[in-house]
């Protein structure tokens, strides 16, 4: 059997484009999907994509960690987040390939089913600009608790909320006001049963993340994720010491080699590699065994397309130490309209499949009835008063 394309599929879904990889095999009907999508960077990494066809077409499909090497390695220049994604969404769709070809679900190739269902969270949105007063805050606790309960009623027992607005080097007591504010109005409307994750996007300086833990933390957060920028591993370490609450990081990590500081300078208790960045199924067991050693949970990152569900789905059902995975089930009301699966959901769990591969196909037909778009969040810039860049 061997590889005789590598292509992409790209449909937009308003916040982002999802990037779809297909590889196609000289076996008849048999090819694999996975998913390469990165927020506003969709026309690099399908160009990725296509720099990484030639060394794959006349392959074999099956010789999955030979393949990996050979993108990763013979490139030379080490991969960032753009060519590791397009690597993940290529080293997806092998798994799906091998799956299908030995008549499996991935999950059972990854060493067999740890867990009888998988426990989902989806992210509430949210974060305000900038500092706000004091009816500014009631409004938006409002806001998120009602949204909070909608999702509640669909079955999920956890929900993730970004309310840390974005800061300067310090926070005004305004900032920590609002957080407080909105976490405490989550934690009276949802009880002490529904977990709340907090999502700082990397916004704040070590000691304005400190600070925002210690605010949070009598309303018991199941963690607060990525309370600073991922560059600086010694900052998440000193604020993962200080913290009164588990802190999380990841998502904007690569391979395993990105995770390696972290884990040796304990600067988390969870990691979020995500399967269509990080480097793919394989690299995410690896990463994820490295973890195990340090006692450190895996709450996989993914607010991407269905694809990425599907591979999620198998990580978490044979991953030991996994704790929670993302998922992102209300973008666009098509979402499942361009892909056919039998993945099924119940009291906020994904449930395991039994279909061959990673059990789902891409609908090219409705797929290309969203075409590719700029995203619009592409152009948002988030600004201090004085006109400052911050992260968002």
């Amino acid at each position: 059997m061997k590889i005789t394309r590598v292509s992409s599929v790209v449909v937009n879904a308003e916040m982002r484009n999802w990037v779809f990889v297909k590889v196609e095999t000289d076996q008849d009907g048999l090819w694999g999907w996975g998913e390469a999508s990165l927020e506003w960077k969709t026309r690099a990494v399908v160009g990725a994509i296509d720099d990484f066809a030639p060394m794959l077409v006349g392959e074999d499909p099956t010789r999955i960690e030979h393949l990996y090497q050979k993108m990763y390695r013979q490139s030379f220049w080490r991969m960032g987040v753009i060519g590791m994604s397009a690597i993940s969404g290529i080293e997806q769709a092998l798994w799906d390939i091998l799956g299908k070809h030995k008549d499996s679900p991935v999950c059972e190739l990854l060493g067999g089913r740890v867990r009888d269902k998988v426990r989902m969270y989806t992210h509430l949105g949210g974060g305000q600009m900038s500092a706000v007063y004091e009816t500014q805050m009631q409004a938006g606790a409002s806001q998120f608790v009602d949204l909070a309960r909608e999702v509640v009623e669909q079955g999920y027992t956890a929900v993730k909320v970004l309310l840390t607005p974005p800061t300067e080097p310090l926070n005004s007591a305004a900032d920590c006001r609002y957080a407080e504010g909105v976490m405490r109005a989550l934690r009276d409307g949802l009880g002490e049963d529904i977990d709340i994750m907090v999502d700082c996007h990397g916004r704040h300086f070590p000691a304005n993340a400190i600070e925002f833990c210690r605010v949070l933390a009598p309303y018991r957060p199941y963690f607060v994720e990525e309370p600073v920028p991922p560059e600086n591993v010694e900052a998440m370490a000193e604020v993962r010491r200080a913290s009164p609450v588990p802190i999380a990081t990841g998502e904007r990590l690569v391979t395993r080699f990105g995770f390696r500081e972290v884990l040796e300078k304990q600067a988390c208790h969870i990691i979020q590699p995500d399967l269509c960045h990080c480097g793919g199924l394989w690299e995410a067991k690896k990463i994820a065994a490295m973890a195990e050693a340090y006692y450190v949970g895996v709450a996989p990152h993914n607010p991407l397309g269905p694809v990425a569900n599907a591979a999620a789905l198998h990580f978490a059902l044979s991953t030991p130490n996994f704790l929670i995975q993302e998922d992102m089930l209300s973008d666009v009301p098509w979402r499942w309209d361009v892909v056919k699966h039998d993945l099924r959901t119940e009291d906020g769990h994904w449930l395991p499949t039994n279909a061959p591969g990673l059990g789902i196909e891409v609908d090219e037909d409705e797929a290309r009835k969203h075409p590719f778009k700029q995203e619009v969040m592409h152009s948002l810039t988030v600004r201090a008063a004085d006109g400052a860049i911050l992260d968002w």
